[in-house]
């Protein structure tokens, strides 16, 4: 409905052309004493985030690996492109943008890249603040019955809800949306969904969102440039409105002085040198993609935080390649799509056509028959006057997996769209429309459309690749802290937050018990 999926892929780097170089090619690079760290985090999302900011006030020497170019919000509002005028800051080293409709764009390392998969395609950010550049800024923690749902009782929920997920609020600070912006013109359609799902005595409420609302409220009186309050979400927002994690969590380590940030650096190889040292390869790029030097680094401890797909690939690189052999045959699997479902529903009223953003409420169906569930009102650029976008989450099992592809040196995914418990789920999602539907007056435009996801979950996931503190089982000084530890779901929520609460607890236990703990002593 929103995209074309059937499209012409660009070669994204030349990552297949030097994965397989081995590491005597290049290891002269190696040489210089600064590439040599104490710790190492490949990836600059949540996970990355939480992990670079306690290692470096724990006085811990720390290097961020990130891919992604920086984004610094400028005085002009015109960091970002829009929906309107796609450039190659859109998308990530592609010809064409991927959401939407397929425009052409210069080849560019722009903020949103997309994953190609057999039954679903994966949406992912790219930049340093990783997933956070391009998300609705929902901050929502699941319920303790649905955590177990979809977590081992190895994670204590009652320690996360106490310590944890406050911890993560108490940098984040997120709020919901204050009513005199949420009575405003531009948040008509987040209005008609409030309302309509009240009327069908479904239990709906404001979301948690990382959203300065006083530089939304400069965007209405004309103060700063029109982002949150047009629906411009999802190539990021020229207001500076969106908190994403470069303006708190990685900002606040570099300012330590121990934490090292260097965007356009792509991880193509990571090794276990002896058990207290590992060898990460990676390529300078440019902002074109082309790379520009090969380096090497060496650290004692090393955390991927690269997310579930980028991850996943890495360690399944090295399983095959013979430089982590100590990983099971786990890897790459358990993994899922948090249950994301797209809609659209018409309505009789007018719903304002540039929607203003991001995700604002959400309705709450865990006592739904069939499945638990939940549905956020979305704003999405493509829709008509009359019309609302919805996304439908909820707790999917982890069938899925990633596997090796030797020819391309890269993770083949692969989804079963139309396993029995997805199509549970999905009629346990169309019921809560219908019921919306039937108070309403409204319809859904098309079916739920499952071809894609932005919350990739699971690869390395905890009770099998990693014990219940992120740690990768065979290698005590390697960290699993990113959305790969998750087996498919985060239990009808969006996933940024667990995995940052996940990821806070994980540092916690690492400072304070785990720096020198032998892989005997390990959790099983």
């Amino acid at each position: 409905m929103f995209r074309r999926i059937n499209r012409r892929r660009f070669l994204q780097t030349s990552l297949a052309a030097t994965a397989g170089l081995g590491v005597s090619a290049i290891r002269a690079s190696a040489s210089n004493s600064e590439n040599n760290v104490e710790a190492i985090v490949i990836g600059s999302g949540f996970g990355g985030a939480v992990a670079s900011l306690r290692l470096a006030q724990a006085g811990i020497e720390t290097i961020v690996l990130e891919r992604g170019r920086r984004w610094v919000i400028s005085d002009a509002g015109d960091t970002f492109c829009t929906y309107e005028k796609p450039d190659g800051r859109s998308t990530w080293l592609s010809p064409t943008t991927v959401v939407f409709n397929q425009v052409p764009i210069d080849v560019y390392t722009g903020l949103l890249d997309i994953k190609i998969g057999n039954g679903v395609n994966v949406y992912r950010g790219a930049g340093v603040g990783g997933g956070s550049l391009v998300y609705n800024g929902v901050t929502y923690q699941p319920t303790r019955e649905n955590f177990y749902k979809a977590f081992p009782r190895s994670i204590d929920y009652d320690e996360l809800d106490r310590i944890y997920y406050p911890r993560v609020r108490s940098i984040l600070k997120p709020s919901p949306i204050p009513d005199d912006i949420l009575q405003t013109k531009y948040y008509l359609a987040a209005r008609t969904f409030l309302e309509q799902a009240a009327k069908a005595n479904l239990k709906v409420s404001k979301l948690d969102i990382n959203i300065d609302w006083d530089i939304v409220r400069q965007e209405i009186t004309g103060q700063k440039v029109p982002s949150a309050i047009i629906g411009q979400v999802y190539y990021g927002m020229n207001s500076g409105a969106k908190n994403s994690l470069d303006r708190n969590y990685l900002s606040m380590a570099e300012a330590t002085g121990k934490a090292k940030i260097l965007p356009l650096h792509v991880v193509t190889e990571i090794e276990e040198l002896n058990p207290r040292r590992f060898q990460i390869v990676c390529n300078q790029i440019n902002e074109q993609g082309t790379v520009v030097a090969q380096k090497t680094f060496t650290c004692r401890y090393l955390f991927l935080a690269a997310g579930s797909i980028g991850t996943t690939e890495l360690l399944l690189r090295a399983k095959y390649n013979g430089k982590l052999r100590r990983l099971n045959d786990n890897v790459g699997m358990f993994w899922g799509t948090n249950g994301d479902a797209v809609g659209a529903v018409i309505t009789a009223g007018q719903t304002n056509p540039t929607q203003g953003g991001p995700a604002v409420g959400v309705i709450e169906d865990f006592d739904n028959p069939i499945a638990p569930l939940v549905i956020e009102q979305l704003p999405f650029p493509i829709v008509p006057e009359g019309i609302y976008a919805a996304l439908s989450q909820g707790i999917t099992l982890p069938e899925g997996k990633l596997t090796y592809n030797t020819s391309t040196q890269s993770a083949d995914l692969f989804w079963p769209k139309d396993s029995e418990n997805n199509q549970k789920i999905a009629q346990a999602y169309l019921s809560t429309y219908q019921r919306l539907n039937q108070a309403n007056n409204t319809t859904l435009a098309q079916a739920l459309d499952f071809s894609s996801t932005a919350h990739p979950l699971g690869g390395a996931v905890v009770g099998s690749v990693c014990n219940s503190y992120m740690r990768a089982r065979g290698y005590p000084n390697l960290f699993i802290v990113d959305g790969a530890f998750i087996p498919g779901s985060t239990a009808c929520t969006n996933p940024s937050f667990t995995i940052a609460a996940l990821a806070e607890r994980c540092m916690d236990n690492f400072l304070n018990k785990g720096r020198n703990m032998k892989d005997e002593d390990m959790e099983l």
